[in-house]
């Protein structure tokens, strides 16, 4: 069974993210003084009393809005409530109970779901601030809770009101097959519309203004290929232009999500080609050693230079000279074009990652390798790779035990990789190895 939803609402500013860090105990979501940071939903997952549910954190809702992107956070927490079991109604004691909240009290109330009324920025341990009871008007059948979501005060009566909302049910099955897709590129390049289109609905706000997408927000999702977990994440921008406090964090966001998944979907914008900036993205996927496939969007414009995916891989691939291991996928987000062609893509490189070779394997690549090509040699000293062995998977890391490290050079370590890559494949993920210097002396008494 699936486990218990519950949704942070309530008109912006009120300390919803805050709580939802507290509650799940990392920063997900951007904690800033400002109204309307948190744009789309976030999902975390945590356990309370032994049981695990699911939190969603969600924008300030402003009932009565004509801008565009307020209107777009007001329809998320609409979708955020019809997701959740039970609803926890944040308020701020400090400014009292305002207009806005009425009309928010009357959208849950007409959701028909579970409400538990949480009075925020009630710091004061000890005291009861006259203020509080304002909130018992809503009506709501739980009593209104006290909280302070930067000190964690009142948290425990919270969650305890909240998770009593929803009947007991067996635990969900452990989701060890479940692949993190994290979805990166420049702002505009597309990522958001991918991932909606694969979905089928408006999961993601998409906008063309850049900068839209401000946190790495999660979305699972499971169909005849898988269950998977999709990761969209802000458009990592090149670092002069970043100059918003608020989008210094996306970027970091972008870059912790980078470091959670287990595959990284790079989103080129194929009427521009490979830009410096996609060059310092893909960067990041390769440092982390994360698998990754090159999503080519917007292959049906008319005004992209070359139309022939042959030239214009080699052009991505000139480009991305240390990622020519990744494959290359032509896809648009408008038309749906080869979007399901994705998973096959996905699952593809995962199980490559994920892939163990047995030393005895390794080591009759490396005896031929030596073989075909000889190590190199300095002032009449060669070098002598005794063995291989791999100690990791995702990426796969092998360590290779020699006389000398020094006399190991680089384009023989990339000699090495391409064998390794010609015999068992690895594609889609990068390879590590590991030199490991033992004198000759050591090893005669192995």
């Amino acid at each position: 069974m699936a486990k218990p939803v519950i949704a942070i609402v309530g008109r912006p500013n009120v300390g919803k993210s805050t709580l939802f860090n507290k509650i799940i105990g990392e920063r997900r979501s951007i904690v800033e003084d400002t109204p309307g940071v948190t744009r789309d939903r976030i999902y975390g997952e945590s356990e309370w009393c032994g049981r695990k549910f699911i939190l969603i954190d969600t924008g300030g809702i402003e009932p009565k809005t004509d801008n565009m992107i307020l209107q777009k956070m007001r329809e998320q927490a609409q979708i955020a409530i019809e997701t959740a079991d039970v609803i926890i109604f944040m308020c701020d004691i400090r400014t009292g109970l305002v207009a806005d909240d009425r009309d928010i009290a009357i959208m849950l109330k007409k959701s028909g779901k579970p409400v538990v009324v949480c009075v925020n920025k009630s710091d004061k341990i000890g005291e009861v601030d006259p203020t509080f009871y304002e909130f018992y008007e809503f009506g709501f059948e739980k009593d209104p809770i006290a909280v302070s979501s930067i000190h964690g005060t009142g948290s425990a009566d919270l969650l305890d009101a909240a998770l009593e909302c929803v009947p007991v049910t067996d635990e969900e099955d452990e989701e060890e097959d479940l692949i993190n897709v994290c979805v990166i590129g420049k702002p505009n390049a597309g990522k958001s519309s991918i991932i909606n289109k694969i979905l089928g609905t408006d999961r993601l706000i998409v906008s063309s203004m850049a900068g839209t997408t401000r946190d790495a927000i999660d979305t699972r999702f499971e169909n005849e290929y898988g269950k998977y977990n999709f990761i969209d994440t802000a458009g990592i921008r090149r670092q002069s232009k970043v100059d918003d406090r608020i989008e210094k964090f996306s970027v970091l966001r972008a870059h912790m999500a980078v470091e959670r998944a287990d595959v990284c979907l790079l989103v080129i914008d194929a009427t521009e080609g490979v830009t410096e900036q996609d060059e310092k993205i893909a960067g990041i996927a390769h440092e982390a050693g994360k698998a990754v496939i090159i999503v080519v969007n917007k292959w049906d414009l008319p005004d992209t230079e070359d139309k022939n995916t042959v030239n214009y891989s080699k052009k991505v691939y000139d480009a991305l000279s240390y990622l020519t291991y990744a494959p290359i996928i032509y896809v648009s987000a408008l038309t749906g074009q080869r979007i399901v062609k994705l998973f096959e893509h996905i699952n593809y490189v995962f199980n490559q990652s994920k892939m163990r070779i047995s030393t005895g394997m390794l080591n009759d690549v490396l005896n031929d390798a030596i073989t075909r090509v000889q190590p190199p040699s300095d002032k009449g000293r060669r070098l002598k790779v005794y063995y291989m062995t791999q100690t990791s998977v995702a990426p796969p890391t092998f360590v290779l035990f020699c006389n000398s490290a020094a006399l190991f050079h680089f384009s023989y370590q990339r000699y090495i990789e391409n064998c390794l890559r010609d015999t068992f494949g690895f594609k889609g993920t990068p390879i590590k190895l590991v030199i490991r210097q033992r004198s000759e002396e050591d090893e005669t008494k192995i």
